[in-house]
């Protein structure tokens, strides 16, 4: 078992002005089948628009924004579940005032890069 505190995890930059992601469970730990990652957006900044080959899963735990994919715009707050299909192009965006923190799961053969 492996057990630590995600803010004992170093931020690294992560595609975009004010975009972090720490790394909290992947292959260092012994996963083989997911990753798991904190994303932290700073107020006012985006992440990309981009997309991925896997579908990932994103649960939104301090912080409001918004999320946009060609369905639309739609808010996101504490306690906000979203799931992006493989493929889809998707953008996050901090609206609110203070840090946007979410924390993202993915398939951890398929962690490949971001791609715009």
């Amino acid at each position: 078992m492996y057990v630590k505190d995600y803010l004992n995890v170093p931020a690294e930059a992560a595609g975009s002005d004010g975009l972090t992601a720490r790394w909290v469970i992947n292959a260092t730990q012994g996963a083989t089948n997911f990753a798991m990652c904190i994303y932290e957006l700073q107020p006012g900044k985006t992440s990309p628009f981009h997309q991925h080959d896997h579908e990932h899963e994103i649960f939104v735990f301090e912080g409001h924004g918004l999320v946009t994919a060609p369905g639309g715009v739609t808010e996101i707050h504490p306690g906000s579940s979203i799931f992006i299909p493989p493929g889809e192009q998707h953008q996050f965006s901090n609206s609110g005032d203070s840090l946007l923190r979410m924390v993202g799961v993915m398939s951890f053969a398929s962690i490949p890069p971001m791609r715009s």
